[in-house]
């Protein structure tokens, strides 16, 4: 009997272990987020500022042209308009030159 009670207490023991293990087929989502939702949003969010960027990047650009060809009209209609005679505009390089030396004339 003595030898056979250790053998039923090992027994007991290893059973109530089984008996109160987790059952941890269960997910816990704590205020509704999670590892995979965090990195979704993070991608979302880097790709959003990616294209924010490259708009404001394409904007600036159109506007700078738009900008440039408004001087050069204005320019051109200073220099049509000129009192100086030799003053001319040349098309090529969107300024005002003077027709005997070629360099820019303010008009």
């Amino acid at each position: 009997m003595k030898k056979l009670l250790p053998v039923l207490m090992v027994a007991l023991l290893s059973v109530t272990a089984f008996g109160v293990s987790a059952n941890t087929d269960r997910l816990i989502i704590e205020n509704g987020s999670s590892a995979l939702n965090n990195e979704a949003a993070r991608q979302s969010k880097e790709q959003w500022n990616d294209t924010h960027m490259l708009r404001n990047k394409v904007n600036r650009r159109v506007e700078k042209e738009f900008d440039k060809a408004d001087r050069a009209f204005d320019t051109r209609d200073k220099c049509e308009q000129s009192a100086n005679l030799n003053a001319y505009w040349e098309p090529n390089t969107l300024r005002c030159l003077d027709r005997r030396t070629g360099r820019p004339v303010l008009p």
